[in-house]
């Protein structure tokens, strides 16, 4: 398929599992009827990024109440792989016949890692196959309080029938092998998931595009600071009103030449789609394919370590 609609779905989350995963649907529904093909949505959007590590005081303190509870009811709001809600978004990709990408924070139940809870980014089918299963190799700062470190098992784009899919989760976009290790699996759409796609995060995203040659989906999510967790009081430098953003969206679609298709949009839910052209991919490459004639082999090589790379 040498065309094919994009969609960034950017939308304010909630904490419940079950309301997020009907947002969900309900959001598929509206971008399928624009066209689209692939349908991308923002960092652990399912139950919503934990904003509160960042925006509220006291997150850091031991044995602190109110964040023990936050943390417990993420885990409790958590996807399990499998699970009733990665098959509930199978479904979801099987019944709209799309590509869906979607982050979520991710609890495992059983065996290594029992009760761990990972940053991951999930990719389905159109026929609700699970082809690839990312978890964030090293949490950003304050995230390594909640999340365990991932693994270089989901480092990798997948055939799809829209093209070759992949996708980093935040500030992987910064770790040179990870995006080496994409651009030689050969991705012609990356799904570059964020919280809020802030200035900085929107050059990483531009930059990632015009390195690797390809269409990048960066995608953000929304949240007011009348989402945080009760008992937690925000910092009143960053937050001054319930009604505040405190995670922005800022989701934006961009060409394999680092240009923008569509977005940034900041401050509200949006579903922006773009047409992408693989053929324009193709020829982006003549003259920059750092994965492929402007690759130096007989100078440097990058070796995947395969075992151990999955715990469970």
């Amino acid at each position: 398929m040498e065309q094919v609609r994009v969609a960034a779905v950017q939308m304010e989350t909630v904490s419940a599992l079950t309301p997020g995963l009907d947002r969900i649907e309900e959001r598929v529904v509206h971008a399928v009827a624009r066209g689209a093909r692939l349908v991308a949505f923002g960092e652990t959007v399912l139950p919503g990024y934990p904003a509160w590590l960042d925006v509220c005081r006291d997150a850091g303190l031991w044995d602190h109440a109110p964040v023990k509870a936050a943390w417990r009811e993420m885990s409790e709001n958590a996807v399990t792989v499998p699970g009733p809600a990665t098959r509930r978004l199978a479904h979801v990709a099987k019944a709209h016949g799309i590509v869906l990408v979607i982050g979520v924070v991710e609890r495992v139940d059983a065996g290594p890692g029992n009760g761990t809870l990972y940053n991951s980014l999930l990719t389905f089918l159109p026929d609700g196959t699970l082809a690839n299963h990312h978890r964030k190799l090293m949490p950003t700062y304050t995230e390594r309080l909640v999340w365990g470190l991932g693994d270089a098992a989901g480092v990798r784009a997948v055939e799809t029938p829209v093209g070759r899919v992949g996708g980093l989760i935040c500030w992987e976009h910064w770790m040179p092998l990870p995006r080496h290790a994409l651009h030689e699996s050969g991705e012609d759409l990356h799904i570059a998931a964020w919280p809020t796609v802030k200035e900085m995060n929107v050059v990483a995203s531009r930059h990632y595009a015009f390195e690797g040659r390809c269409c990048v989906l960066a995608v953000g999510s929304l949240l007011r600071a009348s989402g945080l967790p009760d008992g937690l009081v925000a910092h009143p430098d960053l937050v001054t009103d319930p009604t505040d953003w405190v995670v922005r969206g800022g989701s934006c679609i961009i060409g394999p030449d680092g240009d923008l298709l569509a977005g940034p949009v900041y401050d509200e839910e949006t579903i922006l789609t773009a047409e992408v052209d693989r053929a324009r991919i193709r020829e982006a490459r003549m003259n920059l394919d750092v994965s492929g004639h402007y690759a130096r082999p007989d100078c440097f090589r990058l070796e995947r370590l395969e075992a151990g790379a999955r715990r469970t």
